[in-house]
């Protein structure tokens, strides 16, 4: 077996989950690769000793890779797909950070994680992608131009509202104003579009939610489309620009920029052990059933 692991020290502690998983890789004699900025980390932080082999960028992995270790929070499995791409590599998220939506699997259950693994009993998840294209072409998009978790159009230098005409399969919708409105997948359903009132969406729906940030008219509300839908967006405002967020990355595009989004040609698998659920860990991570007056 071979498995390339990354990760971002921003975590209290994380190094010493770090060292048991790579002690729990050697054991087995799996052949471990580390990104070569977190193995930097790594070596700084004496870690580890042992000179690991290490990729730099996505280009340096391919379909010989079984396995992709993310090590970290959700935000480290959002940058993960940077470097699996297309390549259908299965992403393992051990969660050192706090929520864990995507990072399913406890930094304290490393050891039986592996061992589970290395039995087959595990299931994987593939979660659809959203992709973007601008007329007219913006370079920064060019290269990593989908998205796992939403994309976001957003205001940029003022506190003004911005307008955002929306066509879907070239059908008018409306004119959101708003200070924003997001695209997001049934995976983002949990993260920023929650907390703007969207819906939850589980993995398995065929469908993407449109959920309008801070509207102007208080009818607008978030609104479920097929997955197959293609969304169009023009944006105006009194600022020249606006910004446009895939997951963690931000690009400004101009007011002259037609926006089309619509399910990227690849999905995303995400490892899961056998007892674990989208369900359990809604209920888990929102608390659902816990409140005693009920």
């Amino acid at each position: 077996m071979k498995v390339a692991i990354y990760g971002q020290f921003y975590h209290q502690n994380s190094e010493k989950y770090v060292q048991q998983l790579l002690d729990a890789l050697e054991e087995r004699n799996i052949e471990v690769h580390i990104e070569e900025n977190f193995l930097q980390i790594i070596r700084e932080n004496e870690v580890i000793k042992k000179d690991y082999q290490k990729f730099k960028i996505f280009t340096q992995l391919d379909n010989s890779y079984d396995l992709f270790f993310s090590i970290g929070g959700d935000g480290t499995i959002l940058k993960s797909i940077n470097y699996v791409k297309d390549l259908k590599i299965p992403i393992v998220g051990i969660n050192t950070g706090r929520l864990g939506f995507l990072a399913t699997i406890q930094k304290e259950e490393i050891e039986q994680t592996i061992a589970s693994i290395l039995q087959k009993n595990y299931n994987i998840s593939q979660r659809e992608l959203l992709s973007i294209a601008t007329s007219p072409k913006n370079e920064s998009l060019s290269d990593v131009n989908f998205a796992l978790n939403e994309i976001a159009i957003s205001r940029k230098n003022t506190t003004s509202m911005i307008t955002i005409k929306t066509w879907l399969d070239d059908k008018y919708l409306t004119a959101y104003w708003a200070d924003g409105l997001i695209i997001t997948t049934p995976t983002g359903s949990t993260g920023y579009s929650l907390s703007c009132g969207g819906p939850v969406i589980t993995p398995e729906t065929d469908a993407f939610a449109l959920t309008p940030i801070a509207p102007h008219n208080l009818n607008a509300r978030p609104l479920v489309v097929p997955k197959k839908t293609e969304i169009k967006l023009e944006v105006s405002g009194r600022e020249e620009e606006y910004l446009v967020s895939l997951d963690s990355r931000l690009t400004t595009l101009t007011n002259d920029t037609t926006i089309t989004i619509k399910k990227a040609p690849f999905t995303i698998g995400l490892v899961s052990l056998h007892e674990d659920s989208f369900i359990k860990t809604l209920r888990q991570k929102l608390l659902w059933g816990e409140d005693k007056r009920n």
